[in-house]
């Protein structure tokens, strides 16, 4: 008799369902009996895709950056690195929007307690990170900013966004400061800190807000 085929297609179908669960119920709400009867399969499914749920959990932070990584990815290298730098600002916070439970359970936000996510796990999505590290790299060696270490300049910003990021998917930021006024405010000044010109930078963020859908 020839084994069984695994289908391809019931492990992404796992993981969403997972990050559903957590982000709406809680870790509590996470076992194999719920995700089965949410993808119409087998507990067993669970297993034959992971060895077990701190397993699943480790695949979650590892899909969210992999989106996280292809959408960042296909913002395109302008000759303008300041607005590069906005346009992926943009694009973090659009692929959170659309992929928030799998956002929550990168960075914890679902609250993990009782899955293990070693060191190497929690860092496991910093080469999303080298993505903001060249375009401030690059705006570095334009001269629009100071001579900073472009990956220490690179974690303020990204620490800033996350902060406004998680505000935002919490419902926190309306009118009239809603996310994008804050985010644009936020980014201008952090660009002006980094030693920016005031007119070519006004400039790179409109430039930047023209170029949003490219982040979407």
């Amino acid at each position: 008799m020839s084994p069984r085929r695994v289908d391809p297609n019931l492990r992404p179908q796992l993981i969403d369902a997972a990050a559903k669960l957590l982000g709406e119920e809680g870790p509590a709400a996470l076992s194999t009996r719920k995700l089965a009867a949410m993808v119409g399969s087998s507990t067993t499914a669970v297993y034959t895709h992971f060895g077990g749920m701190d397993d699943l959990v480790r695949a979650m932070v590892h899909e969210g950056f992999r989106l996280l990584g292809d959408r960042m990815g296909a913002v395109e290298e302008s000759d303008d690195p300041v607005a590069d730098v906005i346009t992926l600002g943009w694009a973090y916070r659009a692929n959170a929007r659309e992929h928030w439970n799998l956002y929550n359970v990168m960075f914890g936000g679902s609250g993990l307690s009782g899955f293990s996510l070693t060191d190497a796990d929690r860092q496991h999505g910093r080469y999303t990170l080298d993505i903001l590290v060249g375009a401030v790299s690059r705006c570095v060696k334009a001269g629009r900013f100071r001579p900073f270490d472009p990956e220490l300049v690179a974690h303020q910003l990204w620490i800033a966004l996350h902060g406004l990021v998680t505000l935002d998917l919490g419902g926190y930021l309306v009118e009239p400061n809603t996310a994008d006024v804050c985010f644009e405010a936020q980014v201008s000044g952090m660009i002006l800190g980094a030693g920016d010109d005031p007119q070519l930078a006004q400039e790179s963020v409109a430039r930047a807000a023209r170029r949003r859908l490219e982040a979407l």
